[in-house]
């Protein structure tokens, strides 16, 4: 057994053995275990997301992964306010009409024309409700999560199954949806192939009979407006001249009420047209081109990539104008465009969603 006076002497050797290493070794050391630490933390970083099609959109996605999943999580429970925003606007807007500028119509306009009034907008109000009932219950469609012997053109890095062309992963329903154009909040619900028709549907007779309603009460507004003006002069008067003079008689509350409400119809729907016209003017030109909202962005980038290397881009789901929006209403028959078009009708889209048939350019696509 050693004393414990010699462990104490072996410590002190040892201690002045390492102090006298330290200069020439120490640093190495150190600078040789910083670099294995910062290899060693390189190495680990890149396993996080490295992969053979890592790229810089991959690195900003991931980057702001959590702004996203903020958005989409905002979106998803809002999306039940925004549903009944819109049906309880739509709501005062057909109770005002019935309680205000109905029977006024009736009173005042020649029969003819009361005959077109209730006959046009009656059918455009079932236009709108159907429409829009069908694109808030109509699922967008989504490919099959099995495996099958459908085409797919890549595949899903959320989902991590197949991908048929033309179809896009929504992130707020977490879903792939079959021909997506986008997510709208204001159904709650993807726009995808077999609820297209419906969504740009609604916003056409929407923006349609918000223009009807705005033209049909403009002289009422007029008259309206011009009867609260009248008031406020007569109040503001009232206030300057004598007590004992006698004040003009103002209006009863039902008369007020009536003024307030056809000034409320004629802002809110003049508001709605011009907003929803203007996003109804752009799927138009879409659907004209044969795009979706997804693609268009999708073939702005594959046209600036071909302009560079001297080929031209072709959408190669442009089938002609005219068939384009055939295909979006279903149309196989003249007489489709009374019965599919201008009268509600369920009919299922042209095709599953799956596949699609090449236009006739599409052999001489640049790729």
């Amino acid at each position: 057994m050693h004393s414990w006076e010699w462990y104490v002497s072996k410590v002190m050797r040892l201690s002045l053995r390492w102090l006298r290493l330290c200069p020439h070794q120490g640093k190495s050391m150190q600078l040789k275990r910083l670099q294995d630490l910062w290899n060693y933390g390189k190495v680990i970083l890149n396993s996080l997301y490295f992969n053979v099609l890592t790229n810089w959109d991959t690195v900003l996605d991931s980057m702001f992964e959590p702004i996203y999943w903020l958005v989409d999580s905002l979106t998803r429970w809002f999306g039940v306010v925004f549903v009944s925003l819109v049906i309880a606007l739509t709501s005062s807007i057909v109770v005002i009409v019935y309680l205000c500028v109905l029977p006024l119509i009736i009173d005042t306009y020649p029969t003819h024309w009361v005959i077109w009034h209730l006959c046009y907008g009656h059918w455009n109000l079932v236009m709108v409700v159907f429409h829009y009932y069908k694109a808030i219950t109509t699922s967008a469609g989504h490919p099959p999560q099995e495996k099958s012997d459908i085409p797919t053109v890549t595949i899903c890095k959320k989902c991590i199954v197949p991908k048929p062309a033309r179809t896009h992963h929504c992130s707020v329903c977490d879903k792939c949806v079959l021909k997506m154009d986008h997510h709208c909040p204001w159904l709650n619900n993807c726009v995808g192939h077999f609820n297209h028709r419906y969504f740009f549907s609604f916003c056409l007779y929407m923006t349609v009979g918000c223009i009807y309603c705005s033209i049909s009460a403009r002289d009422m507004f007029m008259d309206a407006y011009s009867a609260i003006e009248v008031k406020a002069e007569n109040h503001s008067k009232t206030r300057k001249t004598s007590t004992y003079q006698t004040p003009p008689p103002p209006f009863t509350y039902q008369e007020r009420l009536f003024h307030k409400s056809l000034l409320y119809l004629w802002v809110l729907t003049s508001s709605v047209a011009l907003a929803l016209g203007g996003l109804t003017i752009w799927h138009a030109v879409l659907i004209t081109r044969g795009e979706t909202s997804v693609e268009r962005h999708i073939n702005r980038k594959e046209k600036r990539r071909l302009q560079e290397k001297g080929k031209a881009f072709r959408n190669p789901y442009h089938y002609g104008r005219i068939n384009n929006w055939k295909i979006l209403f279903g149309v196989e028959k003249t007489s489709h465009w009374l019965t599919r078009v201008l009268l509600p009708s369920s009919h299922p889209p042209c095709g599953d969603g799956l596949t699609w048939d090449c236009p006739p350019h599409r052999k001489t696509m640049a790729i």
